[in-house]
């Protein structure tokens, strides 16, 4: 199975061959029927990237995990996956140490960069929502999901719950 990574990705695994496919950020690669752009993330690990994947029928999906934010703008997304991690005012309760506190908020998307996501991107052709990597003691999934749905006022699933 090929593997389709960028290089820094690579090189923190440790890994390489002749499936080891390197993408570059805001190099586009097609993949069977897939237009993919990678783009630049914003997390701790080495050259993390999100997707933009398009088909010939038009339809466009975003995938968008590990990142604090995006600061990419969209157009005519018919679905989206994106992280969800936590929210400020749950975090906020927690007892938890310092630093991993201050990681969270510097390398994760919480519910509200989530939500102005949605205001400053197009989402008219939006059929839906997948709400990724939920933290188990920062997030709470029916919150997530019926906020989100009021500003996308599309079906929203909460994937891994």
């Amino acid at each position: 199975m090929d593997i389709y990574a960028t290089k820094g990705t690579f090189l923190a695994l440790q890994l390489s061959g002749h499936r080891c496919k390197r993408i570059r950020a805001g190099n586009q690669f097609k993949l069977g029927d897939f237009d993919i752009m990678p783009f630049k993330t914003v997390h701790d690990a080495a050259e993390p990237v999100g997707f933009l994947i398009a088909n010939s029928k038009g339809e466009k999906l975003l995938f968008l995990t590990d990142t604090a934010y995006c600061e990419y703008k969209f157009k005519g997304l018919t679905q989206i996956m994106i992280e969800c991690n936590f929210s400020n005012d749950i975090l906020n309760d927690q007892d938890m140490p310092t630093g991993q506190k201050q990681r969270l908020l510097d390398s994760h998307m919480s519910l509200e960069r989530v939500l102005d996501f949605f205001e400053e991107n197009d989402i008219g052709k939006l059929e839906e929502v997948h709400l990724i990597h939920l933290s188990d003691g920062n997030s709470d999934e029916k919150l997530f999901k019926r906020k989100v749905q009021e500003v996308v006022g599309v079906p929203v699933y909460v994937c891994g719950a």
